[in-house]
């Protein structure tokens, strides 16, 4: 039976069966994005009705009830999750866990579309750090890979970010034939502008219209071309996620790499993630999931939302099962990246 944990006092940390603590909760407020990258969507998607979406007051009570629980970073994603009507109003009431203390960090992974608007307020709420996803600097690869978006929106919205004191980490997906040669660049430009860099493998999720070998191009082959040009030194530097990083000295910066094909990085995961509907995914490559929207709305306390959390951790499974489909060229996961949040 299902033991209800009391709402009040302090409630015992989210350990799953692997003795890893759960502190970081990624959050997707939206599946709606300004973009249609071509590795994440497919061109012509079709979004949940507004009416299945949380609430922004749900939404705070749901990352409350897992800052309660040892949640220490939590990440809003999406879809874009500026383009969600009111999202300030969340991140101004989600920033009293920083003023507390409960909460190390606040923060999200955007596109960049919307910085420009949005960055002064972020830094006003406690936002201190910024994850934009860019993976070229040529404004002609830039809208095939994104289908809609403008380049200069995005290096307009980082522009803002750093004027407003935010920190950027770029995000890049490696494809093949689209961004390879462009790699070394656009380190060179991230690092020049003190910005981290992560590279990151194609992930199997969702069929977005395009095969996934025609995508793929293994990081374990982007090092090894790297290391023709840098030097390279492995660090120990690590930021609770997947991403393994390296220093180049001839630019100072940090790279990371981000390889869930190449390289498991299971081991060592603290999170989990929870989608626009409630939806709780205790791993990105598997489809079990627990849905925390019932609970949440049958009780104004929290006692059902906390036991249904519990019995969700209890099952968070080692790892993930991503793999490349070669035979039948079919993704490992059916849900598109922007439904789970990236």
């Amino acid at each position: 039976m299902t033991q209800i944990v009391p709402n009040h006092g302090i409630r015992r940390p989210l350990i799953d069966p692997f003795a890893r603590a759960i502190t970081y909760l990624r959050v997707s407020v939206t599946d709606r994005c300004d973009f249609r990258c071509v590795y994440c969507m497919s061109e012509n998607m079709n979004f949940l009705p507004k009416a299945d979406l949380l609430t922004l007051e749900e939404l705070d009570r749901l990352c409350s009830a897992f800052v309660a629980r040892g949640v220490r970073k939590l990440r809003l994603t999406g879809g874009e999750p500026l383009v969600r009507r009111g999202i300030m109003t969340l991140f101004a009431s989600l920033s009293r866990h920083l003023a507390s203390g409960d909460l190390e960090e606040l923060t999200l992974t955007t596109n960049g579309s919307q910085l420009a608007k949005y960055a002064p307020m972020l830094a006003d709420h406690g936002v201190r750090r910024v994850n934009v996803s860019l993976d070229t600097l040529d404004p002609v690869k830039f809208r095939a890979v994104t289908r809609w978006g403008e380049l200069d929106k995005v290096l307009a919205g980082i522009d803002a970010a750093q004027q407003a004191g935010l920190r950027i980490k770029i995000n890049a997906v490696a494809l093949k034939g689209v961004n390879e040669d462009e790699i070394p660049s656009l380190i060179t430009w991230a690092h020049g502008r003190g910005m981290e860099l992560t590279l990151i493998e194609v992930m199997p999720l969702g069929d977005v219209g395009e095969g996934r070998l025609d995508q793929y191009l293994p990081l374990s082959m982007v090092r090894a071309r790297l290391a023709e040009r840098f030097t390279i030194e492995d660090i120990p530097y690590r930021t609770g996620g997947p991403a393994r990083y390296v220093r180049l000295a001839e630019t100072g910066g940090t790279l990371g790499f981000i390889t869930p094909l190449t390289h498991n990085f299971c081991e060592s995961c603290n999170r989990v993630r929870i989608t626009c509907t409630g939806t709780l995914y205790m791993c990105l490559g598997q489809e079990d999931a627990a849905d925390l929207r019932a609970p949440l709305r049958a009780s104004e306390s929290d006692n059902l939302l906390d036991a249904a959390i519990e019995d969700a951790i209890a099952r968070k499974p080692k790892g993930h099962d991503f793999i490349i489909d070669r035979r039948h060229q079919r993704p490992a996961v059916g849900r598109h990246m922007s439904v789970t949040g990236g």
